[in-house]
């Protein structure tokens, strides 16, 4: 993407056209990675959408995320300890910016920096019996002080004991839903302990 790879960090302004952007309608990764290589920016691609939806047959105005709408969002999540890194910039995933469907923003709060080790990802059944989850804790602490970051979904069962064995070595936990709104409830102690020295992350909007 142009704005990710000429620039090493968005700027204000650009990180709110992004965001206005992947927050419209109908626009998904791929739609907005095509639109920003098309149009050379979020900015012109935004003030393209009405005609692209006029064109495509749409029977009304399409919704354009408002620059009100999306200074709300940011101000949101700062005040959650939760930036918004983009797709290109030094603290996004590299293998997650390899897929075709990436997400352009990705909200993160605790220690972006654990992003950058080499990763494994540790999944399992949430009713996991209780030698499963033993297994899962102590596989998940020594994968970390073998030096790898561990990843996985916060649910209950072997996600959790997974993040819990390697809270000491970083921790990802990859939500379903917005940085606000931790499930299941009874881990949002478990989020506040992996954003020490892990992270959390989410493609999804505030509430």
């Amino acid at each position: 993407m142009q704005e990710a790879i000429a620039a090493v960090r968005l700027s204000d302004d650009q990180r709110l056209d992004w965001l206005r952007l992947i927050r419209s309608d109908n626009v998904g990764p791929r739609t907005f990675r095509a639109l920003v290589n098309h149009y050379g920016g979020a900015r012109r691609a935004l003030a393209a959408l009405p005609d692209l939806a006029r064109r495509g047959g749409a029977s009304g105005p399409a919704r354009i995320c408002s620059r009100q709408d999306a200074e709300r969002e940011l101000d949101g999540v700062k005040s959650l300890g939760v930036a918004l890194v983009a797709l290109g910039e030094p603290d996004y995933p590299r293998r997650l910016q390899m897929i075709d469907d990436a997400p352009p923003l990705l909200a993160v709060r605790g220690n972006a920096a654990v992003v950058g080790l080499p990763m494994v990802a540790i999944v399992g059944a949430r009713n996991a019996s209780a030698a499963g989850i033993r297994f899962a804790e102590r596989l998940a602490r020594d994968l970390g002080a073998a030096g790898f970051a561990i990843a996985s979904g916060l649910a209950r069962g072997v996600d959790a004991a997974a993040h819990r064995g390697s809270l000491a070595s970083g921790t990802i936990a990859v939500l379903a839903g917005g940085q606000d709104h931790i499930y299941p409830h009874e881990h949002a102690d478990l989020a506040d302990a992996i954003a020490g020295d892990g992270a959390l992350i989410s493609e999804m909007p505030l509430g």
